[in-house]
């Protein structure tokens, strides 16, 4: 099975052979490095950029509003943050030219915590990028799902943010790409660039297939009937542990992946909630203004009377920084642990 890396690789080549993506730059995105997790090894249309985010965001409007479809790579999310006007700015073209002018760009970037990379290389974007209007958000959990929303990324008219968990990029994938040979090793061999010299060196493509995840939809990870669980990115495979390590105890926790920020499937949630009368929202970004305190007020303004317990929220802690120390890390955002105790508290309030 790929992992979230090659399937990454694999959506952008398809978009560059199928959905007129012209562009895919960043720093370090061509060759001969291919992107520092190597998720633009060997693609055609890519190119470096200099030490520029705010470059990096520019160009892509520009060549967005020239009638380009550019991808842009910020190379951890980190470094994003100094180009918020910016991306204020592609958010609301639409919008401001009462639909006269489209800006259909993807950014990609990496987020979050899990390869010791303290204050610089460890924070999350997903809060604050939910509070600029006019994008698109999302966070695979998957490699296929990756891959899926990455295809409708391309094919959007206006701005998508593509946030990757950096932690997931080296997980392989429990379902297969569509196209994607049966042998690991085979495709390794095809589409993972060597070490050393790469001069010489060009992929041999598998013969991909569309596959497209809607903005919106998420997905039922786990069905369970006493509590539910709403994550994404990094933690989202946690909670199914979790949730698979308390059906031993009696619990039946419900394991939902939101998938898309925004849009977001609050039926999916709204239906689950409905069932299980108490629900636990997880993610690693800071805990204030967290996005899942806004679906905690819209399950408590829509939700009430079906609520047998206060919804909770488990996020990281409200810090400057995460350490590089691996015991500060693991303390500054939800491991498997802190995931498996919040659903068991939660399951045990009684209304």
């Amino acid at each position: 099975m790929a992992n979230m890396a090659q399937a990454i690789r694999m959506a952008l080549h398809y978009a560059e052979e199928n959905l007129g993506v012209t562009d895919i730059f960043g720093e370090d995105v061509g060759m001969p490095l291919g992107g520092v997790f190597t998720c633009t090894q060997g693609l055609k249309t890519t190119w470096n950029t200099p030490l520029d985010e705010r470059g990096i965001i520019g160009a892509a409007m520009g060549i967005a509003m020239g009638g380009g479809r550019p991808v842009a790579e910020i190379q951890f999310c980190d470094y994003v943050y100094n180009t918020i006007d910016l991306l204020k700015l592609a958010g609301n073209t639409c919008w401001s030219t009462n639909g006269d002018w489209n800006m259909p760009m993807v950014v990609r970037t990496p987020v979050g915590s899990g390869i010791r990379g303290s204050i610089y290389h460890s924070h999350s974007f997903d809060a604050t990028m939910t509070h600029i209007p006019g994008w698109k958000v999302v966070m695979p959990s998957t490699p296929l799902d990756a891959y899926g929303l990455l295809i409708t990324a391309c094919k959007e008219q206006n701005p998508v943010m593509f946030l990757e968990p950096k932690a997931l990029l080296r997980v392989k994938g429990e379902e297969r790409i569509p196209g994607e040979p049966d042998d690991d090793r085979q495709l390794s061999k095809m589409i993972d660039a060597p070490l050393g010299d790469r001069t010489q060196w060009k992929p041999q493509w598998p013969t991909l297939e569309a596959y497209a995840v809607p903005f919106g939809k998420g997905k039922k990870v786990r069905e369970g009937s006493q509590l539910t669980v709403v994550s994404y990115g990094r933690t989202l495979p946690l909670c199914a542990k979790a949730a698979a390590a308390l059906a031993d105890e009696g619990i039946s926790a419900e394991v939902i992946d939101l998938r898309s920020l925004w849009p977001y499937d609050w039926e999916l949630i709204k239906e689950s909630v409905q069932k299980t009368g108490r629900v636990l929202f997880v993610n690693e970004d800071t805990e204030v203004t967290n996005f899942g305190e806004h679906l905690m007020r819209r399950t408590v303004e829509e939700l009430f009377y079906s609520l047998l317990a206060p919804p909770r929220l488990l996020a990281g802690k409200f810090l400057p920084g995460i350490g590089l120390a691996d015991s500060l890390e693991m303390a500054s955002v939800p491991q498997q642990g802190d995931i498996t105790a919040a659903m068991r508290s939660l399951a045990s309030e009684q209304p």
